[in-house]
């Protein structure tokens, strides 16, 4: 299978690399990277990475080197809702440990991992600039704040439910 963008994805593509001078199209590459995961079912694959390559005109290794530091991208397949619990000091000050043992041990994986029903990925994450409110998560684009283990249960039945 040729991995492409669809029609309405190539067009916004196209929009976001003609920001860029000349010869410089290279910096349209995180944004691209977006674009890509979520056009590709919420991770890049070395193929993804490729063909983003191709389309800034840049080598690969370039797309990998990006796609594997900054960890909103997702190089291996994540479940329908990723759970990203800030783990620097304000948040492991507030339980963010407790948070992501409690987390590990309700859903049976472990950092990293995804659940067999393909629901949750628990992937811990630098800080998440919500200092104030930790212990904290990302769920897709909302924060959830304060976290207990009553919040957790919460969130992972409203989830299982469709509710999320």
């Amino acid at each position: 299978m040729k991995i492409q963008f669809s029609d309405e994805k190539l067009k916004e593509v196209k929009e976001l690399i003609s920001h860029y001078p000349e010869g410089k199209q290279k910096s349209a590459l995180i944004p691209l990277l977006h674009v890509a995961q979520g056009e590709f079912g919420g991770w890049l694959d070395v193929p993804v990475m490729d063909y983003v390559a191709e389309l800034l005109h840049i080598l690969p290794i370039e797309v990998y080197e990006v796609a594997t530091f900054y960890s909103m991208f997702n190089t291996k397949p994540v479940g329908k809702y990723l759970l990203e619990v800030c783990r620097t000091g304000p948040c492991m000050l507030n339980g963010s440990d407790q948070i992501i043992e409690y987390i590990k041990e309700k859903l049976g994986i472990s950092e990293g991992e995804t659940t067999e029903d393909g629901l949750f990925t628990l992937k811990p994450a630098e800080c998440l600039g919500a200092c104030g409110y930790a212990p904290m998560m990302q769920l897709g684009k909302t924060y959830r704040e304060h976290l207990t283990k009553e919040k957790i249960d919460k969130l992972i039945a409203e989830a299982r439910a469709g509710k999320n």
